[in-house]
């Protein structure tokens, strides 16, 4: 079994949030037919709590604790003109000299960047090459910049504009580079066409037998009222401005109408503007949770309401994939292989986001949650999408 080397910005394990579930997926895909070494950052202390189950699934780890307020002065004291903050944010002196042994050790068949944060570990490394962008990050700072406020819009700018080129310096220094959709691929060849002839793309998955229709899991909701139900991790700014914008402009719509409707706010660490929204009538902030599927699966309706989004959303395969009837904006569904009106609803702005979801609870879709599993069942088996990514690999380093 030839070696492989696998670096991530974040620990990929447990699979519980987009990043972390489609690294998971490939290097379990991977361990099939190499040994994988695996580099790591672990920016969440309760992360260390699955750190022995990961070492038993790889040939080798090398996994580091970081505290992220002390990335962010490290970025910002090597801020330069024209030089991106990411990959300074992520740069450790220990992964770097792992990663060093680690190859120096083992002949590498193939040594795998998995985001551009840690294209720098990987390139100076000989043999090929590969780097999963997964999504067009710089395009995501530049969405960030158009909702913010002064001196954030300017901030977010800059970084959107410098790391662009860094983005497209790394991809044509790797052998090939994926993003996670056609569209997303599409809309970096746009960005950077000279590096265009070394990029394709990996769309992610789901894993169909535990994302799947389960009466057997015991509801997690009391009271009356139909439930819907958003789920993400609540530190990241996308899920924030999601559910703060639901909560205030269209929950208040849907109760007009429905005046029992609850709105329930699924995942691990809500930051205080997010446990205020508490305080909402009809909204409730959960936190952590052991375990997202039964708020899915007895809910009425899964929404995801992002108005900033790159690539395919997790949430909604998994939603989709337990036969739970979805509502997504514009940005969420944008990427998806999916047909909006049979498989999902798709709206955008307070009234017609809200219309759908009255529609929904009011039961006028009732086959909308069959037709959304069949749609990923036929489309976004990790098995399926992820025989794309062996293609890529044997035309990079033989079968």
């Amino acid at each position: 079994m030839r070696d492989l080397l696998f670096i991530c910005h974040r620990i990929p394990y447990p699979p519980d949030k987009g990043e972390k579930i489609r690294a998971w997926n490939m290097i379990r895909h991977l361990s099939a037919r190499f040994a994988v070494h695996l580099g790591c950052l672990v920016d969440d202390p309760a992360d260390w709590a699955h750190v022995e189950a990961l070492r038993a699934q790889v040939a080798s780890l090398g996994a580091f604790a970081v505290d992220r307020r002390r990335q962010k002065i490290h970025a910002l004291l090597k801020a330069r003109p024209g030089r991106p903050l990411m990959p300074d944010f992520y740069a450790d002196a220990r992964l770097r000299a792992w990663t060093r042994a680690t190859a120096a050790r083992t002949t590498m068949a193939l040594s795998v960047a998995y985001t551009a944060a840690v294209a720098p570990y990987v390139l100076e490394l000989p043999g090929a090459k590969l780097l999963d962008f997964v999504d067009v990050d710089s395009q995501k700072w530049a969405q960030y910049a158009q909702g913010s406020g002064f001196p954030m819009r300017l901030l977010w700018a800059r970084e959107a504009r410098t790391l662009l080129r860094f983005e497209t310096d790394m991809a044509g220094r790797f052998d090939a580079n994926l993003f996670v959709s056609p569209a997303e691929a599409g809309a970096f060849a746009a960005l950077a066409p000279s590096v265009a002839g070394r990029i394709d793309y990996v769309e992610n998955g789901v894993d169909l037998q535990r994302f799947a229709p389960d009466p057997g899991l015991a509801s997690p909701y009391a009271g009356p009222g139909p439930r819907i139900v958003f789920t993400g991790h609540m530190d990241y700014w996308p899920n924030q401005d999601a559910v703060a914008w639901f909560a205030a402009d269209v929950l208040p719509l849907i109760r007009a109408a429905v005046a029992d409707a609850q709105f329930w706010v699924v995942g691990a660490n809500p930051d205080a503007a997010v446990r205020a929204l508490a305080s909402v009538p009809g909204v409730h902030v959960t936190g952590r949770v052991a375990d997202v599927r039964p708020y899915v699966a007895h809910a009425h309706l899964s929404v995801s309401p992002l108005r900033i989004a790159r690539g395919i959303q997790n949430k909604v395969l998994e939603a989709m994939a337990m036969g739970v009837p979805v509502l997504a904006s514009g940005a969420a569904f944008a990427g998806l292989d999916a047909v909006a009106g049979r498989d999902l609803l798709v709206a955008d702005g307070a009234d017609a986001m809200a219309a759908a979801a009255i529609s929904v609870v009011r039961g006028r879709h009732p086959g909308l949650g069959a037709a959304g599993r069949a749609a990923v069942a036929g489309r976004y088996r990790w098995e399926a999408t992820l025989s794309r990514l062996d293609a890529i690999i044997d035309r990079l380093i033989g079968g």
